[in-house]
């Protein structure tokens, strides 16, 4: 799949039949299996994301495959166990361009995927599950702390409640559709905000007058996470990592978040930005294969479980870009290749 220029993803994407890559020195050849379609891929396509990519471009933020090709040095030792073989499922780590069937990437950006994972887990293996647990670690969230997060139906939001339960902090989730506040509770929310017919500060001022909470994520950015940051405790942080108030939106004015002086003046409270791409960018490799390690065992005992996506042949993927940003989709669209 590629997008021929900067636009909207159902305007400028087309299939492409291209020569299957060599791996070179210490690469590997992936046959991809599946790739998800994130929010993100779709602002990358409009040129809205943390990163433009030269078009056109192949979009895609990670995938679930099998080793096809190993450059030279870039295989198993002699004993079998260190490196990787033919065969071997895989995901990728880091590497753009995913929506297609052959990705050459670095040894180092390929990661060995438990037999145990199902292909749609081992897809999404990376950008929700690593977001989740780095946001929940960051701030250091153990028995009886109050995290507040909006978008709680997200994949994130739902991986977020399961390590509420591993490490027993408590959740305010707001969401924006009444049809989902029963699967929040379901999955261990603590108390849930449905805006389709409440009142956000409102009912914020409740909860946090009975307990004061100083933790929040946000996804929505917009009024949400400004109502958000003014419900938190003087000196409460809000970290915000994604936008979806602003899918769409063209008005510069819209794609923001409206700040309350009054809570960063007077109340000490702040507000900072976490994007993924960043942190890997940041992060010493021992550092995130480590961080990665963590989440991978999680996911693999079923700590973390990631939500099942819906496969959608490549044939079929405007169906899958439309999915995406559509209120209720279900499981993650999976592009299948």
């Amino acid at each position: 799949m590629v997008a021929q220029e900067v636009g909207e993803p159902g305007d400028v994407l087309t299939v492409r039949r291209v020569p299957v890559p060599e791996p070179g020195p210490g690469q590997v050849l992936v046959r991809v299996d599946a790739a998800p379609v994130h929010a993100g891929d779709l602002h990358v396509i409009r040129g809205r994301y943390g990163y433009a990519p030269p078009f056109p471009a192949v979009p895609g933020l990670e995938c679930a495959g099998t080793v096809a090709a190993l450059g030279p040095g870039a295989g198993a030792g002699e004993d079998g166990e260190d490196g990787l073989r033919l065969g071997q499922r895989v995901t990728t780590v880091g590497v753009t361009g995913t929506w297609q069937e052959f990705v050459v990437a670095d040894a180092a950006q390929v990661l060995p995927v438990p037999d145990s994972l199902s292909v749609s887990t081992a897809a999404q293996l990376i950008v929700s599950p690593l977001t989740a647990w780095l946001l929940v670690t960051g701030f250091d969230l153990g028995p009886g702390d109050w995290l507040v997060q909006t978008a709680a139906n997200s994949t994130v939001g739902q991986l977020v409640l399961d390590l509420s339960r591993q490490l027993g902090f408590r959740t305010v989730n707001v969401v924006r559709r009444r049809a989902a506040v029963d699967r929040i509770r379901a999955l261990g929310g603590t108390e849930v905000v449905c805006t389709e017919d409440e009142d956000l500060p409102e009912r914020l001022a409740q909860l946090t007058a009975a307990h004061p909470m100083s933790k929040a994520i946000d996804c929505v950015a917009g009024r949400v996470g400004a109502d958000v940051l003014r419900a938190l405790a003087p000196g409460g942080e809000l970290v915000v990592y994604g936008a979806l108030s602003t899918h769409r939106q063209t008005d510069p004015a819209m794609l923001g978040i409206p700040v309350p002086a009054d809570a960063i003046i007077f109340g000490g409270r702040s507000v900072r930005g976490f994007f993924l791409s960043r942190w890997f960018a940041t992060t010493p490799p021992q550092v995130a294969r480590r961080e990665l390690g963590e989440v991978i065992a999680l996911v693999e005992k079923s700590a973390m479980t990631v939500p099942e996506g819906q496969a959608i042949p490549v044939e079929r993927a405007l169906e899958a870009v439309h999915l995406a940003e559509a209120p209720g989709h279900g499981g993650k669209p999976l592009l299948v290749l």
